[in-house]
């Protein structure tokens, strides 16, 4: 089976862009946001999350990838004194997700718990600029001639066509715009948890599947480019590793491979730290490995609040 972001960026009609947008990157950058500030609190809830949250020696990943999430979501929310527009946020837990579309003549629907989704009462802007937009019509689709893109779905019969936004966005919910989902691949045995390319794929999924369901919402089940393009993005993480997304509905006309495609930006298997040693590691009565956390990358937070962030600052 071919990777799948490749065979998503299909099935959504998606050019990929590698690393974050501008407006992304931008918040990361800026020296004014005192990101920096923040470096010893992050270094401090890892070594929570994985050293001294469980009494066992080595905590497994099912309750440390969970505890480091609700952490760092704990910091974001810090941010509030200086941006109070953050404070019109609302988590939503178990949110399920129906969005139904046609893509060359096969009925597609992706459907499902989609992680723990971030609401907000404002949008977020559009990051590509209509002339961004507009020259997606020259970028040709990958083809996987002879092989079926939907090679390795699960077929079903479909009795009804649902584009359904879960019970987050009833009718005068006032957080009504899916901001970013959250991934927490956290299944302590390997082969139960997604690899990185299969999480990304499933992020790119759902967001597109949150950005079509909302943009069904607001604009009705005709195929057409959007005015007002929708942006959902995406994190996924398994306790240790990031994966950042950025995703940009720009049209729900998808049956063909013409004209303008929606894009995706990537920023894939970010570390936020290389080692956590629970006990240290002793050779001939020599520490080798000191306990403790080694290799933290305070760049991979910035980027995590950065998404957090995006579409206040």
């Amino acid at each position: 089976v071919f990777p799948g972001v490749r065979q998503a960026q299909w099935l959504t009609k998606t050019k990929l862009v590698e690393g974050l947008p501008p407006a992304v990157r931008g918040i990361v950058d800026n020296p004014a946001l005192g990101l920096q500030e923040l470096e010893e609190r992050v270094k401090h809830v890892v070594s929570h999350a994985r050293l001294w949250h469980s009494a066992e020696v080595a905590p497994r990943r099912e309750q440390y990838c969970p505890v480091l999430f609700e952490n760092l979501i704990h910091i974001c929310r810090l941010m509030s004194g200086k941006f109070p527009s953050l404070t019109k946020r609302m988590l939503a837990r178990n949110c399920r997700i129906a969005a139904t579309w046609e893509r060359e003549s096969i009925l597609l629907q992706v459907r499902g718990l989609s992680g723990i989704l971030m609401n907000s009462m404002t949008p977020i802007p559009p990051v590509a600029s209509k002339e961004e937009i507009l020259a997606t019509r020259e970028h040709v689709l990958e083809t996987f001639y002879p092989i079926a893109p939907t090679i390795d779905l699960q077929e079903v019969n479909v009795y009804k066509e649902l584009n359904d936004t879960g019970q987050c966005f009833r009718d005068g919910y006032p957080y009504s715009h899916p901001h970013t989902l959250f991934f927490l691949e956290s299944a302590n045995v390997r082969t139960n948890r997604f690899r990185p390319e299969q999480l990304r794929a499933k992020m790119l999924m759902f967001a597109f599947g949150n950005a079509l369901a909302k943009a069904k919402a607001l604009h009705g089940n005709d195929p057409k480019v959007l005015e007002q393009p929708i942006v959902v993005q995406s994190i996924g993480t398994d306790g240790q590793l990031f994966q950042f997304m950025v995703f940009q509905l720009n049209t729900t006309d998808l049956v063909s491979n013409d004209g303008v495609k929606n894009l995706v930006w990537i920023d894939s298997d970010q570390n936020l730290y290389e080692r956590a040693q629970c006990v240290p590691e002793v050779k001939k009565r020599v520490v080798t490995k000191p306990a403790g956390i080694s290799g933290f990358q305070p760049d991979t937070f910035k980027k995590f609040l950065a998404l957090y962030l995006h579409g206040t600052v």
